[in-house]
């Protein structure tokens, strides 16, 4: 067979309207698939020019095959199976900036330019204040957009019309915000003139974003399956599940350039983002947090095996309507319609999604994606969130490092894992002053848990004596039937 490429798929051209730092899964299975739809469907006619943001990734394999790649979605869309592919078309340049510093930064004068969206990680949006020599490729994105966005102010004067509309999609809050802030703290460090600063703040329109979709990526196990029914070979296949989100501050030169939502996806500019992001990460993300300890110190590896398992599903489904929807200033019906949208797609059949995998920093998600649901709860109700404080327990058990005989491959800031190996070193049988010294871990929590509520460190001590003596499964099954 042969290798995709424009030979076996036509691809339109297109003048280059979008630069996208980043050209991992995501992107591929969300912001390019919605690039599509709108070409697709004549709301916008335009190519992308995708930025490699790291020495090391995958733009050489992207451009060893034209810039094409299969997008495969599967899941459940109204209760029924499906499972569908198509060639993305949409990436026009591959470039690594490292190797191809001035055809990147040649980007910046082009009169078509109009749009930068980014996926940099979570990590991706920080200030790197040794990014000083711009005769080079700097090694930061915010340092990799100062340099491009000062191309640019000098190729046209400063011209104000000349902005661009910038859309960062990483998973931190006010994004868009906060990449305002590094590139202005960045320009400042550089000493850079006080009217391109100027310029660069008020010419350009830096949008927060929130998004929203499962990717688990190369489909590996079933690539042979793939190759068959499409006829050829794609080493970038990326596989997605049908869901998705994409949420964006209302900003009128955003919605002009990159009119997002007019082709029927599940795309919204508002006014706030805040209370759709609170619902992603509460519900979403949050009960993906609560259920792993749970589900894994049971013997489950995936979420879909999680949800399946009439005990689990049963305590996640009572987390969430009973514990998270309570906490989150939205309209019930979109709230209830939100939460059983996740419990269809953590039961997506065509996803493995792996519970380690979920479990990568649990420490810091539990802080990001728990607390402060146990916060709210507490203050709504005047009470505690008992499932919550379950997992919280499960947590402290998994961290102990063992299911049964099973190392457990605990992937945590080394500092943690340290800390969590003191913890259970010095555990001397007594259950409540473990919970308490967990708990009181302001480093990890940021506050002294134990000052919530007076019952906390006796409820979390209860559980993890539980699950401890009794083992996950029993423990489990006697919380969740009463």
């Amino acid at each position: 067979m042969e290798i995709l490429n424009k030979s076996i798929h036509k691809k339109p051209e297109r003048k280059i309207k979008i630069m996208q730092f980043g050209e991992g899964n995501f992107l591929r299975a969300f912001v390019e698939w919605i690039l599509q739809d709108l070409n697709d469907k004549g709301a916008i006619e335009a190519s992308v020019a995708v930025v490699q943001p790291m020495p090391f990734g995958r733009v050489k394999e992207l451009a060893d095959q034209d810039g094409l790649y299969t997008l495969r979605l599967e899941g459940i869309d109204n209760g029924e199976n499906v499972r569908k592919s198509q060639i993305i078309d949409v990436i026009g340049d591959c470039i690594n900036p490292f190797t191809e510093y001035e055809k990147y930064l040649k980007y910046g004068e082009s009169e078509d330019l109009q749009v930068i969206i980014s996926n940099t990680t979570e990590a991706g949006i920080a200030v790197d204040a040794s990014d000083t020599d711009f005769s080079k490729c700097p090694k930061s994105f915010p340092g990799k957009l100062l340099a491009l966005l000062k191309r640019r102010y000098d190729r046209f004067k400063g011209d104000m019309n000349k902005g661009l509309a910038i859309i960062p999609c990483e998973l931190i809050d006010d994004n868009g915000d906060e990449l305002y802030r590094c590139l202005t703290e960045l320009a400042k460090i550089n000493k850079m003139d006080e009217k391109f600063i100027k310029w660069m703040q008020t010419a350009n329109h830096f949008t927060s974003t929130l998004v929203d979709r499962i990717v688990p990526g190369y489909p590996k196990n079933e690539i042979e399956e793939i190759q068959k029914q499409t006829g050829y070979i794609d080493n970038n296949v990326v596989k997605g599940e049908i869901f998705h989100l994409w949420v964006l501050k209302k900003e009128p030169f955003v919605q002009k350039v990159l009119p997002a939502d007019k082709t029927g996806l599940n795309v919204i500019f508002a006014d706030d983002i805040h209370p759709y992001k609170q619902r992603k990460v509460k519900i979403l993300n949050g009960s993906h947090t609560a259920l792993v300890p749970v589900a894994y110190l049971c013997g489950i590896d995936t979420v879909g095996e999680a949800m399946n398992d009439k005990t689990i599903g049963k305590f996640v489904k009572d987390f969430i309507f009973g514990e998270v929807n309570p906490t989150i200033d939205l309209p019930a019906d979109q709230m209830t319609a939100f939460a059983n949208s996740v419990i269809e797609r953590y039961k997506n059949p065509y996803i493995r999604h792996e519970l380690m995998s979920i479990a990568l920093n649990s420490t810091t998600k539990f802080r990001t994606r728990l607390l402060p649901t146990l916060l709210d709860y507490v203050k709504i109700k005047g009470k505690l969130p008992q499932h919550l404080l379950f997992s919280l327990a499960s947590l402290i058990a998994f961290h102990k490092g063992k299911r049964g005989n099973e190392e457990i491959a605990l992937n945590d800031d080394p500092a943690y894992l340290a800390k969590w190996k003191k913890l259970w070193s010095e555990f001397d049988g007594d259950w409540e002053k473990l919970a308490k010294s967990v708990l009181g871990w302001k480093e990890a929590f940021g506050t002294d848990m134990n000052k919530i509520h007076p019952d906390i460190t006796k409820t979390v001590a209860k559980y993890l004596k539980d699950i401890q003596t009794k083992g996950m499964r029993k423990a489990v099954e006697e919380f969740v039937n009463g």
